[in-house]
């Protein structure tokens, strides 16, 4: 059975698939990232990985693996296939893609951003499918964004479109880890969100879910949190809608995981301050944590698609 490899590396865990070609998740394995023990432990566990569902493949289903795709965190120059960096990993200049070929037997691999392998798959086979152009905005440690047009994300001239995080949304706010103050993601991030409630409610302990629990309770110290960031992330998404008109707005992350106390206030505050701008539909991803999973197995296939059409 014709298959490919798929692999997503997360700050703390990786998330690796076989894949199908109709997408279908033959084979599913999880492990720790191991970040602790140096970027080039990091590296080489990954190349295991992989390796492992190569024979696993091969011993399954007859045959290896076609393709394999990898989703990484950090600035991904995927042309070259190389993750050029990624602070939580500790990696610079890594020639992913030439070290993964090497450990499985020279196949193909296709390499990309985490962010934007998720919102590759969220826009095929999540919540945008049928958009022709979307954004995507997972809120979790940060605030990253995927801007997908006719079924492909663009990347931007040097592979920084879509870091809607970094809009700054409140002039002399928070100050931020890539030196500017007041970035969205310093204020409706779930990190920002925990941060905000844990100093409101005086427990060090207290994170964003709480912070959401409290808001349905009608708390009103989290209400105060909760509107706080809402009216930032919304002013920080209609800038956004204002430059890229999207169709549909795709909101994941773990402050998505708060269902409506999220998208109830939302949505009214993103209507609020439109003017003649169209309002997009805004709605919650679709694939949960396996949306760079499958996104990577995506990037394999289109690999495959576009070395048959050459």
């Amino acid at each position: 059975m014709k298959h490919v490899i798929a692999l997503d590396v997360g700050g703390t865990g990786m998330k690796a698939a076989l894949v199908g070609a109709d997408g279908t998740l033959l084979h599913e394995a999880r492990r720790a990232t191991g970040r602790e023990r140096g970027p080039e432990a990091v590296v080489e566990s990954i190349l295991e990985f992989a390796a492992d569902l190569h024979a696993l493949g091969r011993e399954r289903y007859g045959e290896s693996a076609a393709a394999a795709g990898v989703a990484v965190p950090g600035i991904v120059d995927a042309e070259n296939g190389i993750a050029v960096y990624a602070a939580n990993l500790g990696w610079r200049d890594v020639p992913m893609r030439e070290l993964l070929s090497a450990r499985l037997g020279g196949i193909p691999v296709a390499l990309g951003h985490d962010v934007r392998t998720g919102g590759l798959a969220e826009g095929r086979i999540g919540a945008g499918r049928g958009a022709d152009r979307f954004l995507f905005v997972p809120l979790g440690t940060g605030i990253a964004g995927a801007i997908g047009i006719d079924g492909r994300i663009e990347a931007g001239a040097h592979g920084y479109a879509g870091e809607i995080g970094h809009i700054v949304v409140r002039p002399g706010g928070p100050e931020c880890g890539c030196g500017q103050r007041g970035c969205l993601e310093t204020l409706a991030s779930a990190s920002a969100v925990t941060r905000a409630w844990a100093a409101a409610a005086g427990d060090p302990e207290a994170d964003a879910a709480d912070c959401a629990k409290a808001v349905a309770s009608g708390d009103a110290r989290a209400l105060a949190v909760w509107g706080e960031a809402v009216g930032a992330l919304a002013d920080g998404l209609v800038t956004a809608l204002t430059l890229l008109d999207p169709r549909t707005l795709i909101i994941g992350g773990g402050l998505a995981e708060a269902g409506e106390t999220l998208f109830t206030p939302l949505r009214t505050a993103v209507k609020e301050r439109v003017t003649f701008q169209r309002l997009p539909q805004i709605v919650p991803a679709a694939l949960g944590d396996t949306a760079g999973c499958l996104g990577a197995g995506l990037l394999a296939w289109d690999l495959l698609a576009t070395e048959v059409s050459a």
